[in-house]
């Protein structure tokens, strides 16, 4: 089957609609706040670590993209602020980390432009496995530049990493996208918590109970011979609207007044990441493949492509059998051909030689381009209560 200038959309089960009837953060609030410099505070796991922050503090060396401020702190210098209960815990991450490279230098910032934007700026000034984590962030960075609006209790950080292979590259985001799944079940374990069963939607998405509650980023620039690679992510921990988020699953499944913390899925995340990176450096992503199919939402997946044939558009099924050795999607048709679809931004996908282009997906094949949203304001969307890619 050759497909030329066509579209297509998912065919999922109906998904549960959740209506917002306000965001849960204020732009205008944190705009004001955004005018003094963002405190960074600059911890160490161990000595080594502890040594790098003091340095990076003495010299000024961190700063914003545009000439934004910053003001660079130590560890020891949290307690002398009053930041609430519900700030991240540092001495509550290093307790559950256990790595050796990843997630030991922490930036913690309680109200921060981008996270994304401090590992991505200052890339070369830090030690490679840097994360940031920032209790509030008011322009959080998606795909296609989309802009990412996010509330307190939702679980924002970014990472940095280096990487050689530029094949590889576009394969880091499902190894983030695992490490997460993993990370929440790990949790779960640990914890005695009921089952959370969090599911991956290609390229980058995270779902749970039909609802979208988190996001991956990776961006990358070369220099040197090598990939500076930035990976970004948010996930509704604790912030119950618009959709819905962790501890509002667990407390329906729960008869106890158990809750997950951000510190520990934090943790959980570099612990399951470090493990699963070194799998994907050392034997490739194929290694992977059977766990990451267990958690995606695609496997057997029905898919309608249009194909336009001069003034005709002819639909056809398509089957998702799983991602090319490149990371996109592996489709067949009804007439046994295989076609590989790639995303185009958040609503385009293209066929590789023949240009399909796909100019809307969606999660529900009944879908109308009214109800796509137009913005995205956090890890869900708020335009009549859609959960959309």
């Amino acid at each position: 089957m050759l497909v030329q200038s066509s579209r297509f959309r998912f065919l999922f089960p109906p998904i549960q609609k959740r209506i917002p009837s306000s965001l849960s953060f204020s732009v205008a609030s944190s705009a004001m706040d955004s005018a003094s410099p963002s405190m960074l505070f600059l911890c160490g796991k161990s000595s080594t670590e502890s040594e790098i922050a003091k340095s990076l503090k003495i010299n000024d060396t961190l700063n914003l993209p545009n000439g934004g401020k910053v003001s660079a702190l130590l560890q020891s210098e949290i307690n002398t602020f009053r930041f609430g209960e519900d700030a991240f815990n540092v001495d509550l991450f290093w307790n559950s980390l256990s790595t050796k490279r990843f997630g030991r230098f922490l930036i913690w910032s309680p109200l921060l432009p981008s996270t994304h934007d401090i590992v991505s700026h200052n890339f070369c000034e830090l030690p490679v496995g840097t994360v940031c984590v920032a209790d509030t962030q008011f322009k959080g960075r998606g795909r296609s530049k989309n802009a990412w609006e996010s509330p307190r209790g939702c679980l924002m950080f970014s990472f940095t990493l280096q990487m050689e292979d530029g094949k590889t590259v576009p394969l880091v985001q499902y190894v983030v996208s695992l490490a997460v799944t993993e990370a929440i079940k790990d949790v779960c374990d640990r914890n005695g918590f009921p089952f959370i069963d969090v599911r991956i939607k290609w390229p980058n998405d995270l779902y749970l109970n039909g609802l979208k509650v988190g996001g991956i980023l990776c961006t990358s620039t070369y220099k040197s011979k090598k990939f500076n690679v930035s990976s970004g992510i948010g996930f509704n921990v604790g912030n119950e609207k618009p959709t819905t988020c962790l501890n509002t699953v667990l407390k329906e499944l729960s008869t106890t007044p158990n809750e997950f913390r951000r510190e520990d899925i934090t943790a959980a995340f570099f612990n399951k990441f470090e493990m699963l990176y070194d799998i994907f450096i050392n034997q490739g992503f194929q290694t992977l493949e059977e766990l990451y199919y267990r958690t995606w939402l695609h496997s057997g997946q029905r898919v309608i492509v249009q194909e336009k044939n001069e003034d005709r558009v002819v639909e056809n099924l398509v089957t998702i059998q799983g991602l090319t050795s490149s990371g996109y999607l592996l489709a067949i048709g009804d007439d046994n051909q295989m076609c590989e679809l790639h995303p185009d931004g958040n609503r385009n996908l293209q066929k590789k030689s023949n240009r399909l282009t796909i100019q809307k997906i969606s999660g529900k094949a009944w879908i109308l381009e009214a109800l796509m949203p137009s913005s995205k304001t956090g890890f869900f969307e708020n335009t009549r209560g859609y959960q959309g890619p």
